[in-house]
């Protein structure tokens, strides 16, 4: 007579490994819940409110300004290191093609903080001589700015752009 080993009848709801994956399943799910809950409540407002009209007028503004372009060498320099809360100097340098003097209505310094439009800040940026132009700048948080150095001319305004990284300050 053959012997058999007793089968046992207990329910596959029982093993470790069901419940394994339910714990996993549950994690992933309750884990998507908080990310969406965050992006909802948290929402820094960089939208616009006539998004589709200014969608729709960028290239017709973009071709006048290329038209509108007088052609200056402009430069904003960074600088080596850019610490959080700490001052450093931005400059900037604007000269004709052939290398003569602009003499602009004004220069302003914008710093845009793409995660936040809360941090975003200007300043007016000073003349040091012979087309260089300064501004001493803090950037209250670390990460990615973006910089932006615009410069006024007979009504005109001529852009040049960078993008920075900030530092977190030394400890």
């Amino acid at each position: 007579m053959i012997q058999t080993a007793p089968v046992s009848h207990q329910s596959a709801w029982r093993s470790p490994w069901v419940y394994g994956w339910f714990s996993v399943l549950i994690a992933v799910m309750s884990a998507n819940f908080i990310m969406i809950y965050f992006a909802v409540d948290n929402n820094p407002g960089l939208v616009v409110e006539d998004y589709y009209d200014r969608g729709q007028s960028y290239e017709k503004n973009m071709v006048a300004r290329m038209a509108k372009n007088p052609g200056w060498a402009m430069h904003v320099s960074e600088p080596k290191r850019l610490r959080m809360n700490k001052p450093a100097v931005i400059e900037f340098r604007l000269a004709t093609k052939e290398g003569g003097e602009v003499n602009p209505d004004s220069v302003t310094f914008y710093a845009y903080r793409p995660s936040n439009a809360k941090e975003d800040f200007s300043l007016p940026m000073q003349s040091v001589g012979n087309g260089l132009y300064q501004a001493e700048v803090t950037f209250g948080l670390k990460g990615i700015w973006d910089v932006l150095v615009s410069v006024e001319k007979d009504g005109e305004e001529y852009n040049e752009s960078l993008r920075l990284g900030v530092m977190p300050a030394k400890q």
